[in-house]
């Protein structure tokens, strides 16, 4: 491991101009690519001390040997530089948003004769147009079988199209006139291209053009009594629409636009991109990517398009495709620092001015929240997805137990959270997996009393309190040193079992080991309970947010985990289902004590009464708008209490309005 010290430029030597920097490793391969405005700012902060760097840049400036950089004359050619050399040298450190090929597109092959409708993953080829990506290939096939009726275009493969230029006589699509078998001469060469053309123009969002089109020659067909092609053309019509139904309608001005979100924590990013053409969302593409440092929305935003947007050009230029790949607007949820240099860039990749900006209002603010929602959900999945794996759980518990030194394996870890709002409604939660996998049925959760003024770390003390005092009540054994075997031969006294309803008590087990959120002192204060109380076959550690560090009681640095191994995953999800356990109960908490509240001081009305008419309205917002007729019907509360009840919540003067 290099200490960064000793490759460290010499004060001063640093420009303060914008440019582009290089850092490589003892072999002199590079491993990082960035970009500054300003150089000597942006080089001095990877210097500072290592233990306050986000944890993949430390790896990676203790990884380096050292480091180079480029002055350019302004951020747009630091853009260009940075792509280029990204592209170039593939550095294992930064963020690739590489293409997904498991995302199928529809590919239309316009090189050929006789162009070809298919199903297409991989690489771009040249003289080949694509519309996608989509979902699922189901989903194109669907959407082709129903245009094949109004653009019977070729779609089968090289091979069966020649087989039956020989046979003479054309596949099935070619009888049920889903193909215009152009291998039996039935259409000519151009002829056929026509209808692949117009194939294209629908896709391309030319659709109520080609709708309208349809609909006169229709009603020219109906004008001269040629009944049958009219009503082949009704069908057409039909068919198009129906094919319009599966692309959800978002905008209605024919917006050219991809909505770009992400969701996020300290360590790794989700990101969702919708394609939005003539209006309709014509594809979503998704990654989810480790940060390589501490980067917030902005900067996710500025990295995300130079990336995708410049891979994007590239590939459309070895194909040799037509249009761009950079729509009229790109809407994000933040801009970063440099907007305008970002856009000019794209603008220049367009060849056209292109928007970067914030949604505000209307349907594309609704667009972007749906975007952030799937973004969201994205990276809610991808940490889930380990967690449902057994193998990778068994390999998770293993990880930890000997990443931590523990002797016993890990069958059952809780973890504890504290949930507050500047010290008020201070509650806990404490959350229980066994075998990797939430126990629900177990979690429990702590109103905090006597340290409810004293912060985390006495709130964090309190619980474990009260967490293994219920443990020794409950299970004679805890702590001392009978056999456990021998005890339980007596009937009715095994340990942790209520004798009336044979089912565990509520505390009846302990964990292998105890997870905090928060650091050493969180941590420290768990372990110091636990000695107090005598509990001494439970391992504690915290876990804190910001580098996802797990701190061990008693030792002064950190264990650091590796950012992909199977164990942080498993710490993380523990710890983020504690968070939203103890967040739900604090918002309930809050919520009953502002309704309530809001009755204080009514004459008349005591804390039974108060819980008696929530009961029977439902919610304060109902009971404001009930009349005193039926605030009387509520058993013990008389008129006179309900005129004064409506008026505590400012409903008027209470009088009956039916």
């Amino acid at each position: 491991m290099a200490d960064p010290s000793t490759y460290r430029p010499a004060p001063g030597t640093i420009p303060e101009a914008p440019g582009v920097y290089k850092f490589r490793d003892s072999t002199k391969r590079v491993i990082y690519v960035g970009k500054a405005k300003s150089l000597r700012s942006r080089l001095s902060s990877y210097f500072a001390d290592v233990a306050t760097l986000h944890a993949r840049t430390r790896q990676m400036v203790t990884t380096a040997s050292s480091v180079e950089w480029t002055v350019v004359g302004t951020e747009v050619e630091a853009l260009q530089l940075e792509y280029s050399w990204i592209k170039e040298f593939d550095p294992r450190f930064n963020v690739r948003y590489r293409d997904d090929k498991s995302y199928p597109v529809l590919a239309v092959t316009l090189h050929e004769d006789f162009p070809r409708l298919h199903v297409y993953r991989g690489p771009r080829k040249r003289g080949v147009r694509y519309f996608g990506p989509y979902a699922h290939a189901w989903a194109i096939r669907e959407t082709v079988d129903l245009l094949l009726r109004v653009f019977p275009a070729r779609t089968c493969s090289n091979g069966v199209f020649k087989r039956h230029s020989q046979m003479g006589r054309p596949c099935l699509l070619g009888y049920i006139d889903k193909c215009s078998a152009p291998c039996i001469g039935r259409v000519t060469e151009q002829g056929h291209r026509d209808i692949v053309e117009d194939f294209c123009d629908f896709l391309s969002g030319r659709t109520d053009a080609m709708v309208r089109k349809l609909e006169k020659e229709m009603q020219a067909a109906s004008d001269e009594l040629e009944f049958e092609r009219a009503a082949r053309l009704r069908d057409d019509v039909a068919a198009l629409r129906r094919a319009m139904e599966k692309q959800a309608v978002v905008l209605g001005d024919g917006t050219d636009a991809d909505v770009v979100a992400f969701a996020e924590d300290e360590l790794a990013a989700a990101v969702q991109v919708f394609h939005v053409r003539g209006g309709r969302v014509r594809g979503q593409r998704g990654w989810v990517i480790d940060k390589v440092e501490e980067v917030d929305t902005a900067g996710l935003v500025s990295q995300f398009i130079t990336q995708f947007y410049g891979e994007q050009a590239d590939l459309a230029a070895q194909a040799d495709a037509g249009g761009s790949p950079v729509p009229r607007e790109v809407l994000v949820p933040e801009l970063p620092e440099d907007a305008d240099a970002v856009a000019d860039w794209l603008s220049k990749l367009r060849g056209s001015r292109v928007d970067l900006r914030v949604p505000q209002r209307g349907d594309k603010r609704a667009l972007a929240e749906t975007v952030a929602r799937n973004a969201a959900e994205a990276f809610t999945q991808h940490k889930l997805r380990r967690a449902g794996d057994l193998t990778a759980r068994s390999a998770a518990l293993q990880e930890l137990q000997e990443a931590l030194d523990l002797d016993t394996a890990l069958l059952r870890i809780e973890c504890i959270d504290i949930s507050h709002v500047q010290g008020s409604d201070v509650v806990a939660s404490l959350v229980v997996f066994e075998d990797g996998l939430a126990r629900k049925s177990e979690y429990r959760r702590f109103a905090i009393r006597e340290a409810a003024t004293e912060g985390d770390v006495a709130s964090i003390a309190e619980v474990v309190r009260r967490r293994f005092a219920r443990y020794k009540d409950e299970d004679p054994l805890a702590g001392s040193s009978i056999d456990t075997a021998t005890a339980s031969e007596a009937p009715g006294e095994l340990p942790g079992i209520d004798p009336e309803t044979g089912r565990p008590k509520r505390f009846a087990y302990p964990p292998n080991l105890l997870v905090v959120d928060g650091a050493g002192p969180q941590a420290n204060a768990a372990a110091d309970v636990l000695a107090e109380l005598g509990v001494t076959d439970v391992a504690v550690v915290g876990l804190a947010k910001r580098l996802e560090e797990v701190w061990v009681p008693g030792d002064p640095d950190p264990v650091i985990l590796p950012r992909t191994s199977e164990a942080l995953y498993l710490l993380q999800r523990v710890r983020d289902e504690a968070h939203r356990f103890a967040i739900s109960y604090h918002r309930q908490k809050r919520s009953k004590r502002m309704t309530a509240s809001a009755l204080d001081g009514v004459s008349g009305l005591g804390d039974a009464r108060k819980a008696a008419l929530l009961k029977h309205f439902g919610s304060l917002k109902r009971l404001k708008a009930a009349t005193v007729e039926q605030i009387t019907e509520v058993p013990g509360v008389g008129r006179r209490t309900a005129e004064a009840v409506l008026a505590a919540l400012g409903a008027g003067n209470g009088e009956d309005t039916k």
